[in-house]
């Protein structure tokens, strides 16, 4: 476990921290990324202070090969969890 240095920083680091292990291990990604873009969305609905909001997540994977889209947000989305998912106001998918 890290060491806790600034507490907003710390959550937001765990949070993307899960989300990034969680997807390696259900799809095994090519390529991943994920980006809390909470201050990009200051003032609008469901912007929380100190991030974790707001987020994007860039990936391609094999694992998604057959798959339609609707497929594999709701792929995505199971692989994330509904801890994840629960705490989160808005999520976008860049599927590669």
């Amino acid at each position: 476990m890290r060491p806790e240095i600034e507490e907003g920083r710390e959550k937001i680091m765990r949070i993307a921290d899960q989300m990034a292990t969680r997807l390696t291990e259900a799809f095994a990604p090519t390529l991943l990324e994920v980006h809390d873009d909470s201050e990009k969305h200051r003032g609008h609905a469901g912007y929380q202070e100190g991030g974790e909001s707001h987020w994007q997540i860039v990936i391609s994977s094999p694992a998604f090969d057959g798959m339609n889209r609707l497929a594999r947000h709701r792929a995505i989305h199971a692989a994330l969890g509904q801890d994840i998912i629960g705490r989160i106001h808005a999520l976008a998918i860049d599927i590669r």
